[in-house]
């Protein structure tokens, strides 16, 4: 191929469509537990962090629900991935055996939100949320119905195996924020001044983005690494569906997933699946209905 202007931007044009067939192909599942915001400035402030005003009876004047600003902040932060092709690989013609490293390039992307929000919930028994305690801790400061500061905990870190979470992302406001600045975009520097071309008779094509995650609401998440078991589970859904807020306020949370590694896939499946469990009475094992059936969603992520 000769490198004029028009040939080199047909190639750009055909990369181009592998990596956007890579990044529409690619199933990303952070949507299921982050909170997508669009950003517009370098880092945004969540000051609405810490309260979760419920509806009343309207009586006399309206209860004004004053947001205690926590000062709880997400910078966005800037990424990149870029790949080198030879010039000669692309003057002999044999540049084709690059379109599915750029559709894997449109994967990658399309999958780094998920990196990011995966990544980030692995980091929660010691990554500080908007109360300023790790995003899983013992001691979250809540208010109870006189007013007192008592500790309120939604972590059980008595095991020694895998973390695995369960979350409430039946609403709107998810556990976690995934936040937005700029789209990936797809790039490249070809021009025969490019000090990349000139130096190194190489072209370059990469992807960039602006964007960040961060911790929302701590009560709607659960985490343990005791056994993945019945009743361990079942613990963690209590504690999440009992859980109130300031003033002894119920919130009406509801446990609806089931957030864990691959190591601990089987047997999580197991629990959501099975008709029914064995249970030892005395001496022997019977079987009893498996009322954890279909209770929550199991998501399985490598990124933990």
């Amino acid at each position: 191929m000769q490198l004029t202007p028009t040939n080199l931007k047909t190639l750009f044009t055909g990369f181009k469509t592998a990596f956007q067939g890579g990044l529409n192909e690619a199933q990303s599942i952070y949507q299921k537990l982050a909170t997508v915001v669009s950003s517009t400035t370098a880092s945004e402030e969540y000051g609405w962090l810490g309260q979760m005003p419920n509806m009343r009876q309207w009586i006399g004047e309206r209860a004004i629900h004053g947001l205690e600003a926590h000062g709880y902040s997400i910078k966005n932060k800037p990424f990149e991935l870029t790949v080198g092709v030879p010039r000669t690989t692309i003057e002999d013609d044999t540049f084709g055996v690059y379109t599915p490293l750029m559709g894997e390039l449109g994967r990658a992307a399309a999958a780094h939100p998920d990196q990011l929000a995966f990544g980030l919930l692995a980091t929660g028994t010691t990554e500080k949320c908007y109360d300023g305690k790790p995003f899983f801790a013992a001691d979250h400061p809540v208010k109870n119905a006189q007013g007192k500061t008592t500790s309120v905990s939604n972590v059980d870190s008595g095991g020694d195996g895998p973390w695995w979470f369960v979350l409430d992302t039946s609403r709107s406001i998810k556990p976690l924020i995934f936040q937005n600045r700029k789209n990936p975009n797809f790039v490249a520097m070809t021009a025969e001044t490019d000090p990349n071309v000139f130096t190194k008779a190489e072209f370059q094509y990469g992807v960039d983005s602006r964007c960040n995650v961060g911790f929302g609401f701590w009560q709607m998440a659960y985490a343990s690494n005791k056994p993945l078991n019945a009743d361990n589970l079942w613990a963690a859904i209590n504690a999440i569906e009992g859980c109130k807020g300031d003033t002894g306020r119920p919130l009406g949370l509801k446990a609806t997933t089931l957030v864990v590694p691959t190591a601990l896939q089987r047997a999580a499946n197991k629990l959501m699946t099975a008709e029914l469990v064995p249970v030892q009475v005395g001496a022997e094992v019977t079987t009893e209905t498996n009322d954890l059936k279909d209770r929550l969603e199991v998501v399985v992520s490598g990124w933990l």
